[in-house]
């Protein structure tokens, strides 16, 4: 099988679409599919034997810490030269307009996935006027497509209600290799803590931006002296964050940390914080899991299908009624901790990227299936 994939983010970029894709690659190409990529033209051309595509990158005047691809006839002559025979557009926005349009042209089955809940992030830029005006566009484009994907349960009603059709569920996936616990290590263990390797060691992973909710952290840290937060990671916020945090002796930034290194961090840790309540998945929870850190995470429904309250994590009220300093008093409590670093470890083991590649794959057949049934009936 021959599949285009477009997407507004590919690598160097390290963010969940990107390990997603990357896994799901990674597994096409092992089953002997053909893949094309189009996406953003940041400066990394090659991945394994992929025919890479890029888009002249611009700035968007939103969010200028990061260039986006912008619609494009380009993509036309992109796909017309690859002859796909499947287009799957990775949370179409900007340039995933043209993948969405001339896929459609084409002619072949068009599958659209959703990763980002954009529409959420309008409240948090002074800009919920503008909510309503996108959900009309991701609706629009989502419902040209012949199935379409998301990766929570929480988002698909969502979806469901704000009537994007077609819509299923694609499940998370883990690298249970790379992230284990076995990687804990004492100098990293000293490194994330500022040299105070007895504290509690509390851990966020990603990128750096207000809708991630760091800030909300800060009540916490004043109250917890004995716990340390270290926050690894880079993007547009980080300068603001580090004013925030700035009065505070009990936290560390890193900035990006990657491969072995990203996954001695996490398995150095003690829990992992997640403050996050407008991710549509957020696979850094299962990336803690599996380096056998309890999930501490604001309550949403995403983040409630991962974190089993007391099992694999604990959940907390966000805002201003928040109890986070209680929970994190509840961490320390003798036995809990140890308890739920094993069972969010064991939990994690369920969940290797063979299952929801192969899903992929499935998804794709079925599209082509679906095609191919509609085209004979047009012909009887």
């Amino acid at each position: 099988m021959k599949i285009s994939i477009v997407t507004e983010t590919f690598l160097p970029s390290t963010d969940g679409v990107v390990t997603r894709l990357r896994a799901s690659i990674d597994y096409l190409i092992d089953q002997g599919h053909e893949i094309q990529v189009i996406a953003p033209d940041l400066g990394v051309r090659s991945y394994r034997n992929i025919r890479f595509d890029g888009v002249q990158p611009r700035t968007f005047f939103l969010y200028k810490h990061r260039k986006f691809g912008m619609p494009t006839r380009t993509i036309k002559t992109y796909l017309e030269e690859f002859d796909p025979d499947l287009v799957h557009v990775v949370n179409p926005a900007f340039m995933g307009y043209s993948g969405i349009k001339y896929g459609k042209k084409l002619g072949v089955p068009l599958i659209a996935s959703y990763h980002t809940h954009v529409p959420k992030y309008a409240d948090y830029y002074n800009m919920s006027w503008s909510e309503p005006l996108l959900w009309w566009h991701f609706r629009r484009m989502h419902n040209k497509a012949d199935i379409n994907l998301c990766t929570s349960q929480a988002i698909l009603e969502e979806l469901n209600d704000q009537n994007f059709y077609n819509m299923h569920l694609w499940k998370r996936g883990v690298d249970t290799e790379r992230f284990n616990p076995e990687l804990r290590d004492s100098d990293m263990r000293r490194r994330l803590s500022n040299d105070h390797p007895d504290k509690t060691l509390l851990l966020f992973v990603g990128r750096l931006a207000f809708e991630k909710e760091i800030d909300s952290l800060v009540p916490m840290l004043e109250q917890k002296p004995d716990a340390h937060l270290a926050i690894v990671g880079d993007g547009p916020y980080r300068s603001e964050l580090e004013k925030n945090f700035g009065h505070l002796e009990n936290v560390t930034f890193t900035g990006f940390l990657h491969g072995e290194e990203l996954a001695r961090a996490y398995a150095s840790a003690d829990a992992f914080m997640f403050p996050s309540t407008t991710e549509t998945l957020g696979l850094v929870i299962l990336e803690a899991m599996a380096s056998g850190l309890p999930v501490i995470a604001a309550e949403s429904g995403p983040t409630n299908e991962q974190v089993e309250d007391g099992s694999t994590g604990l959940l907390y009220r966000s805002g201003t009624n928040g109890n986070l300093t209680e929970v994190i008093n509840r961490l320390q409590e003798s036995g809990l901790l140890k308890k739920m670093s094993k069972e969010a470890y064991e939990h994690s083991r369920d969940y290797g990227w063979r299952g929801p590649a192969q899903q992929l794959l499935d998804f794709y057949e079925s599209a082509i299936e679906q095609k191919q049934e509609k085209q004979q009936q047009a012909i009887q």
